[in-house]
């Protein structure tokens, strides 16, 4: 990318109300009008700058979107109560009964469960497919397709989506190409591609401290006004608000992702060699070997990497559990779900953040049972911790 993403969050100058160079947060559910008229106004339009109650929007959660909707290089964006949140309030919004969404047959869990469980009850129809086959694509779209859904990198495989192709095989049927950024906020700019819809769970790298759950919409301003609207709005009518709080601790961390994407980035990059040159099968795209390395070399922030994500596979489930048990206990990290986190957390995705699809489609997009998932720490002296990832390796007899 000739511009990086991060360039628009270093511009990015917000003042509190009092000349803080943090934003005030405001921490009120409601707001004052001058006059009845004015009110009146602010229910029947979208006024910039005017605040009616903090459903719709508050100034704290109004700066945050700003900052995200800069660095997807969107016209704007509205933040959520969670990742699911957003990625729900966006398919709603799109699709009434009748419609059809093509997805990406490797995805996150909670967003398979989504699509396969709970849509189809309100007519919503959903066909799963391998993105990164074009034919497949276009076979299963129609003229009821209203959103060709992916993420950007899969989890919990890591195939990178061509996004570029994926636009052109949704706007030639019409359809709106809904984009999950989660794992590469940085690396990839999905709506720089092409994208419509660029959706984020902010629980992860972008907030980066494990402590908050928050999602995004990042799209064009007419879409995010639709989400807002007070008769027919997604958002404004199923109300996943974000606390200010929250919101305002999350717009301070996003200001240092690029250095903490560069640093997940570089170690997960010496980990995965590491793991390689051991004789294990590695998932991840800055290897030469992953199918979509090229695709995500000339589509990526190189400058930033390739990602803090990668799937070790060691064969069956037994090993995977000793593994995981043993790492924790030599410092390499946390058991535990989730990703972003300072420190590197890993987890066996089949029976936790993949449980919900069934095990004989796991096994057709080639998810192991002896996969484990790692969300690569920031650590300092990564040789210390690939020599504790190797005696963790010896104890478990691997």
């Amino acid at each position: 990318m000739s511009d990086s993403p991060a360039n628009p969050i270093q511009d990015l100058l917000v003042f509190g109300e009092y000349g803080d160079v943090n934003p005030s947060i405001t921490d009120s559910t409601t707001y004052t009008f001058l006059s009845p008229e004015k009110m009146e106004a602010a229910f029947s339009t979208e006024m910039e700058g005017c605040f009616l109650y903090s459903r719709h929007w508050n100034p704290t959660n109004k700066c945050l979107a700003h900052a995200l909707a800069e660095m997807e290089g969107t016209e704007a964006a509205q933040v959520t109560a969670s990742g699911m949140s957003a990625i729900a309030s966006t398919v709603l919004q799109l699709c009434r009964a009748g419609d059809e969404i093509v997805a990406s047959r490797t995805i996150y869990g909670g967003t398979y469960a989504l699509f396969r469980n709970f849509l189809p009850r309100l007519g919503i129809a959903v066909r799963f497919v391998d993105v990164n086959d074009a034919g497949a694509v276009a076979s299963a779209m129609t003229d009821k397709t209203r959103v060709l859904y992916t993420e950007s990198m899969s989890n919990p495989l890591l195939e990178v989506a061509d996004v570029r192709a994926l636009a052109a095989a949704a706007h030639a049927r019409g359809a709106k190409l809904v984009v999950d950024n989660t794992f590469t906020p940085m690396i990839l700019a999905p709506a720089r591609l092409g994208a419509d819809v660029v959706v984020h769970s902010l629980t992860k790298f972008i907030n980066g401290t494990s402590d908050a759950i928050a999602g995004a919409i990042c799209a064009s301003k007419a879409f995010v006004a639709e989400l807002t609207d007070v008769n027919a709005g997604a958002c404004m009518l199923m109300g996943p608000v974000l606390d200010s709080l929250r919101a305002a601790g999350i717009l301070k961390n996003l200001h240092s992702l690029h250095i903490r994407m560069r640093q997940h980035s570089r170690n997960a990059l010496m980990l995965a060699e590491h793991l390689r040159g051991r004789g294990f099968r590695v998932h991840y795209p800055g290897l030469a070997g992953h199918p979509q390395h090229a695709l995500l070399a000339r589509d990526g922030n190189r400058a930033i990497g390739f990602g803090g994500m990668l799937a070790l596979d060691v064969g069956d489930e037994a090993r995977a559990k000793k593994l995981m048990t043993i790492m924790q206990e030599e410092l390499v990290g946390y058991l535990a779900v989730s990703l972003g986190y300072f420190k590197t957390l890993f987890s066996a995705p089949g029976h936790s953040t993949s449980s919900e699809i069934p095990e004989a489609e796991q096994r057709a997009m080639g998810l192991s049972a002896g996969l484990i998932r790692f969300s690569v720490g920031l650590d300092e002296d990564m040789h210390r911790t690939l020599a504790r990832v190797d005696r963790s390796l010896q104890r478990s007899g691997l």
